[in-house]
């Protein structure tokens, strides 16, 4: 079975703890967009400033369940995870939590404008969306980039 790649955006600071470790699970509220499975790959865009996809990880566990008790889960000095992740998925209805597995940081970051050049008008996702064959941004972009990566 190949590999789903979901592309997800994170704010700048959350995208770069994730990609040096210091950041253990991302977490999510659950809406109408597919559940991300474990084993999944997530592209990082990271958003705000810069703008890019910068690199990506293996999802290692994914936790579903009320936002209390992912905190309960997910929260402290050893995972990441601080208090504004709690003010996120604070009165969702439900939440998830991905654990972050094996990281590959891109040789250079993909910006949106050179994004837009092969792919014109294309915008990133709000939270994420998963990436099927046959996508642009994952055929004319992705698989190019992936084959050049290290992992950390």
């Amino acid at each position: 079975m190949e590999e789903l790649v979901y592309l997800m955006s994170i704010r700048p600071q959350y995208a770069r703890a994730i990609m040096v470790g210091r950041k253990k699970f991302e977490l999510r509220r659950i809406h109408a967009a597919p559940l991300i499975e474990e084993g999944s790959i997530i592209v990082v865009y990271a958003s705000g400033s810069v703008k890019s996809i910068i690199g990506e990880f293996k999802a290692k566990r994914v936790l579903q369940s009320t936002p209390e008790r992912i905190w309960a889960l997910t929260s402290g000095s050893k995972t990441g995870i601080g208090e504004d992740a709690w003010q996120y998925i604070k009165g969702a209805r439900r939440a998830m939590a991905i654990e972050v597995g094996e990281r590959r940081l891109y040789e250079r970051p993909v910006t949106l404008d050179e994004i837009r050049r092969v792919i014109p008008g294309w915008n990133p996702p709000f939270s994420y969306t998963l990436l099927e064959e046959g996508d642009p941004l994952l055929e004319l972009v992705l698989k190019r980039v992936r084959a050049r990566y290290q992992t950390l």
